[in-house]
């Protein structure tokens, strides 16, 4: 059930073949090598803030505990992609497809005329060509964003690029401890308010929506994966920026009455669980930049503002 914030290749039927894992190269190794340990334990999970959207299941509030673990600082940055490409061949999705999704605000005129609007969201295109080398499709490129989260990656790539680096996606509940830095059921990241003493904090839309991203640090798209002040557990952009996958199926309310210990969604579904919201998000449609907003799409589905980090158990030994 794609949401508002990332359209889906529901339309659109894909087989798509598990890849095999394959060697491991020095890229691969360096590539989870920089995992944060997390020491786990119990956490309010969720929140029933008023301005949430209870269709998401964000509530209620919940004591949940997770086991050790350990999480990446950032999202996967474009050149980190680029490697595991390199070393592997792997062929995206959105480049099977042809094309994935991009907000009309970043494409030239001629790219955005020609590109079909997505129904109930046309701010959003579907862009031909558009994938993580050509973020808004031919003739544009990531060389000058390589420190930038790779986009365009639907959670079939992400599970490709883990099976690489010998990582995995974290569960929906590891996400949500790693993110909240030590804080417990603060708003955001680090507290309750937006920017505290006027100081940005997180890459999210500014301005008129979605006409114009405006304001003293507005970006266009993505900023670097290493930006903005930490968390209290050393995560990047944990909000904002870009929305990452998790490893659970979605579901609204599995969650009410599954396991507290450890859990790691329904044993079914049709979408993936996505956190954290994204540099579209506002608070005039979509205000799941909170650290408790959940969303989810398809994992054949890409746009211009998902990305993902990777994780770890703890028992498994540093790579390199």
């Amino acid at each position: 059930m794609p949401s508002c914030c990332t359209p889906g290749h529901a339309s659109v039927t894909l087989t798509i073949s598990p890849s095999p894992a394959p060697a491991r190269s020095r890229a691969a190794l360096r590539a989870a090598r920089q995992l944060l340990s997390l020491p786990g334990g119990r956490f309010l999970m969720g929140a029933d803030a008023a301005d949430g959207f209870p269709a998401d299941g964000e509530g209620p509030v919940r004591e949940v505990s997770v086991s050790a673990f350990r999480i990446a600082p950032t999202t996967v940055t474009n050149a980190q992609f680029s490697s595991f490409v390199k070393d592997t061949g792997h062929v995206t999705d959105a480049e099977k497809f042809g094309f994935s999704y991009v907000v009309e605000a970043h494409l030239p005129a001629r790219v955005a005329n020609i590109s079909p609007a997505v129904p109930g969201t046309p701010w959003w295109r579907a862009v031909s060509g558009a994938n993580w080398r050509q973020p808004e499709g031919p003739g544009s490129s990531f060389a000058d964003r390589q420190n930038h989260p790779v986009i365009h990656v639907a959670w079939n790539d992400a599970q490709a690029y883990c099976a690489w680096s010998g990582t995995r996606l974290p569960t929906e509940a590891e996400w949500e401890y790693a993110a909240r830095g030590g804080l417990e059921q603060r708003r955001y990241p680090w507290g309750d308010e937006l920017t505290p003493g006027g100081q940005d904090m997180c890459n999210i839309w500014k301005g008129d929506f979605p006409v114009r991203n405006t304001g003293p640090h507005a970006r266009t798209g993505t900023a670097p994966a290493k930006s903005y002040r930490p968390n209290g557990h050393g995560l990047y952009n944990t909000v904002g920026n870009v929305w990452e996958w998790c490893a659970d199926w979605f579901s609204p309310d599995f969650h009410r009455t599954g396991p507290l210990q450890d859990p790691t969604g329904p044993a079914t579904g049709t979408a993936r669980v996505m956190r954290g919201g994204s540099h579209m998000c506002h608070d005039s449609y979509c205000n799941r930049y909170r650290v408790a907003a959940r969303s989810s799409n398809t994992p054949d589905s890409s746009t211009g503002n998902i990305g993902f980090r990777v994780a770890a158990d703890a028992t498994d030994p540093p790579q390199g």
